[in-house]
């Protein structure tokens, strides 16, 4: 067993890419892990294709690698706020973090919301400020805007006298001094080993560890990763499962510790570090693994509540089935209860339709990669608009508010602070950033924020940087305008031909190209008028034998409108639905039947 004294637990927190899953990366190369000649993939912990695609973390994860004698056990930790639950769980397994803030952008939300959760756990927190090597670095000031946010969470005065260190992550170095290049990342491994604490542990005390997180084994099943807070555990070990709603003897099948990011077998693991335990398999997060003799249960992992709502359903449409194999309620229910084992800030609802349940959820990023998973994993499935929570207090309805940073071209200020006021944001904050750039920030409902990505990414050419964290209830602000333009709707079911798609992109930006399937109330473009048009998309050009100079024009399509599934999100109406497939992503009414929607919209 490792001596507690030569363990260090650590944590990366940072905004989302401000650099520290290429600081990880480089944090294991370097101490020796690999030989010279072995091939190493780069961004050694993203390990979904989701985060590959995409550059960001989505789940936590845990690797572990040797500097010298010290064994450190290092979890990479998301850095949008949509997956804020995996942070708030992940800090239980460690006792320090590295907060990374990027030499530009200076402390954003999310930097605020992870600094908080570690320093409300009393975590050592060193401060790494990453991308010196930017032209428009502000390395000063951004240090001084990180003292005033420790000032500002209510650190104490021995928190407050953090060590700093200046980076360039992405090329393996760390200085005390920015004008230094040191080349490899020495005072980092320094700062790991002399300033976090090693392991406070309970001499002679019996078992406790805390599932923080669950991975799964094809040969072994369900795995509980935590980190041991007391006594130790062997292989073939009889010990108690406390879960929320009782306990239960659990025998320990196989027990694994990290080498680097993949999990390696031992016999017997002490306390202070972090193990793999197999035996169980309804392990869940938030349950303690304690001794059978002598149990003791620790108080169960606490996340701020989910705000944002989406009915998943049953594909009910003309094409249901032609995509995906998992289609039905029970495989859509079962996943879902899947995600719930998995990840602790998500909640799941039944409705009064048995075919559809509202999953709620920290934001519409979560959901979106939620509904992506499940596409990729060959699921068909309708999805609505996204909504907010409310909740009632003393009779009042009150409803989620979010904090909104946002770094814009001075010259977009005024456009940007337009769309905001009419979705009942207020701003709280105005800097000038120099070099033409400003920082706003706006205490905006979650509701107001909801479709405006899209508009703001438009009002801003494609410079701005748009950043929310939730920020407490609030009262209802009344009621926001969502999409102004109706939709243009295909009356019949068929293949939309080039020939009507020229007629009608006057009409509007079209969504659908030529040869695409369609059928009756699906949705083919949006209208440039606010009422909903039916069209035939499915016409084709007459064929006779006179021909005329006018009705033989050439035709030119214009390129069309594909929506990916976060627009999709965006977009649509209270009276539309997403419909998710393996292959597609399609937009269509609610009621496909045109009849019973008029005898709808009379009534």
């Amino acid at each position: 067993m490792q001596d507690p004294k030569k363990i260090r637990n650590i944590a990366i927190i940072a905004h989302v890419d401000h650099g520290k899953t290429t600081l990880v990366d480089h944090l294991i190369k370097q101490a020796g892990t690999f030989r010279d000649n072995e091939h190493v993939e780069e961004r050694l912990m993203d390990s979904m294709d989701l985060e590959k695609e995409r550059g960001i973390t989505i789940a936590a994860k845990n690797a572990s690698f040797q500097y010298k004698d010290i064994k450190v056990n290092i979890v990479d930790t998301p850095g949008h706020s949509d997956f804020g639950g995996e942070v708030e769980r992940i800090l239980n397994m460690v006792d320090g973090c590295i907060l990374l803030c990027d030499a530009s952008e200076g402390p954003l939300p999310q930097t605020r919301f992870v600094l908080k959760k570690a320093l409300e756990g009393g975590k050592k927190v060193i401060v790494c400020i990453n991308k010196i090597d930017r032209a428009d670095a502000r390395i000063q000031e951004v240090h001084n805007e990180l003292f005033d946010l420790f000032i500002d969470l209510d650190a104490t005065e021995e928190q407050c006298d953090f060590h700093t260190i200046y980076a360039i992550a992405r090329e393996g170095m760390a200085t005390l001094d920015p004008a230094v290049n040191t080349g490899t990342l020495q005072p980092l491994y320094d700062a790991i080993v002399n300033l976090i604490p090693p392991p406070q542990i309970e001499e002679n005390a019996p078992l406790q560890v805390m599932v923080s997180n669950i991975s799964y084994n094809d040969y072994v099943g369900r795995l509980a990763i935590g980190r041991i807070k007391a006594g130790s555990i062997k292989v073939g070990d009889d010990v108690m499962c406390v879960q929320a709603n009782g306990q239960k003897k659990v025998k320990v099948s196989a027990l694994m510790q990290y080498k680097v990011n993949s999990q390696v077998p031992v016999q017997e693991a002490g306390a202070g570090d972090i193990v793999v335990i197999a035996g169980m398999e309804d392990f869940t997060i938030g349950d303690t693994i304690t001794s059978a003799i002598d149990p003791r249960p620790l108080p169960r992992i606490a996340v701020e509540e989910p705000t944002v709502g989406m009915v998943f359903s049953v594909n009910n449409g003309p094409f249901a089935g032609l995509d995906g194999k998992n289609v039905t309620s029970r495989k859509i229910l079962e996943r879902l209860e899947r995600e719930l084992l998995y990840n602790v800030a998500i909640r799941v609802e039944k409705t009064e339709n048995t075919d559809a349940f509202k999953v709620i959820g920290r934001g519409e990023l979560q959901l979106g990669v939620l509904i992506e998973q499940m596409r990729r994993e060959n699921f068909e499935l309708l999805v609505s608009k996204p909504t907010v929570v409310f909740k009632d207090e003393g009779g009042k309805k009150m409803e989620p508010m979010e904090l909104a940073v946002i770094d814009i071209e001075d010259s977009f200020v005024g456009a940007v602070t337009e769309k905001l006021g009419k979705r009942k944001g207020v701003m709280t904050n105005m800097v000038q950033k120099g070099s033409g750039r400003t920082r706003l920030e706006f205490r905006i409902p979650s509701r107001g924020l909801i479709g405006y990505r899209s508009d703001f990414l438009t009002d801003t050419r494609g410079t701005g940087l748009l950043n929310t964290q939730f920020d407490g209830w609030d009262d209802y602000r009344g009621e926001i305008e969502h999409r102004l333009n109706g939709a243009m709707i295909s009356d019949r079911k068929g293949q939309a031909t080039a020939y009507a798609i020229w007629n009608l992109q006057e009409r509007g930006v079209m969504m659908v190209e030529h040869g695409d399937d369609v059928y009756e109330g699906m949705i083919v473009g949006e209208h440039a008028k606010e009422n909903d048009l039916e069209v035939n998309i499915t016409r084709e050009k007459k064929l006779s034998n006179v021909r005329a100079s006018g009705s033989d024009e050439a035709i030119r399509l214009v390129p069309v409108k594909k929506f990916t599934l976060e627009r999709a999100m965006e977009w649509i109406k209270d009276s539309e639905l997403i419909e998710v497939t393996p292959k597609n992503i399609r937009l269509r009414l609610r009621e496909l039947d045109p009849h019973k929607r008029a005898k709808a919209s009379k009534e």
